[in-house]
């Protein structure tokens, strides 16, 4: 698959790059998908829910009456989950939401992705951006130059670029990341992707082992 080089302006530069068809051209699979996306929404959540039992709760353990002959239940102490401010009972606990998902599948998945957003026409090359200090005013007009103002885009760059990055922090729409750290999740929530330079053959390269 060729795709015309565009500059930061949105016009052609005349150079075309070729897109690996073992990554933007395969048979999508979606369970990959789902399950790469299932993973990383899981390992989102921090899993730090809990509350105290018996045990932990503050209060005496005196056993409130004898066991027999008051015609009430056997409640034990103050702390009995039976009572006000007492502990809970099968409370949350603290816990990791991690699910395994295996490499292959998860490069399975970030290849499946592409490949929609290919089949789509959701991809764009651009030939490099290159900010002196973080502007915001600037990242947002190469989006608008790219037509691409109204929808959600991922952009990713070949290596770290703080004046890149900084510059689309505040953009609700744009997300930059490095291309080697792309996930399935941020490419099925976007639009659309620019690959910047030759951040497309930094990912070809990492789902391609």
């Amino acid at each position: 698959m060729q795709l015309e080089v565009l500059n930061i302006q949105g016009q052609k530069t005349g150079n075309k790059v070729t897109l690996d068809d073992t990554v933007f051209a395969i048979e999508p699979n979606d369970h990959a998908i789902y399950l790469d996306v299932k993973r990383y929404l899981a390992a989102q959540r921090t899993g730090t829910h809990k509350t105290k039992h018996r045990g932990e709760v503050h209060g005496s353990t005196r056993k409130l009456h004898k066991q027999k002959g008051t015609g009430g239940s056997r409640k034990g102490s103050i702390k009995n989950p039976l009572f006000r401010q007492g502990g809970s009972t099968f409370g949350p606990r603290p816990r990791t939401y991690d699910i395994k998902v295996n490499k292959t599948t998860q490069r399975l998945a970030r290849a499946s992705a592409l490949s929609y957003k290919a089949k789509d026409n959701g991809i764009l090359v651009i030939d490099a951006i290159n900010f002196a200090s973080p502007k915001t005013k600037e990242f947002a007009q190469v989006i608008k130059n790219l037509n691409l103002s109204d929808k959600k885009t991922l952009v990713l760059i070949s290596e770290r670029n703080d004046a890149v990055y900084l510059s689309s922090r505040n953009l609700q729409k744009a997300n930059v990341q490095i291309a080697n750290m792309v996930n399935t999740y941020d490419i099925m929530n976007s639009n659309n992707i620019v690959f910047v330079g030759n951040a497309h053959e930094v990912v070809t390269e990492i789902l391609k082992k």
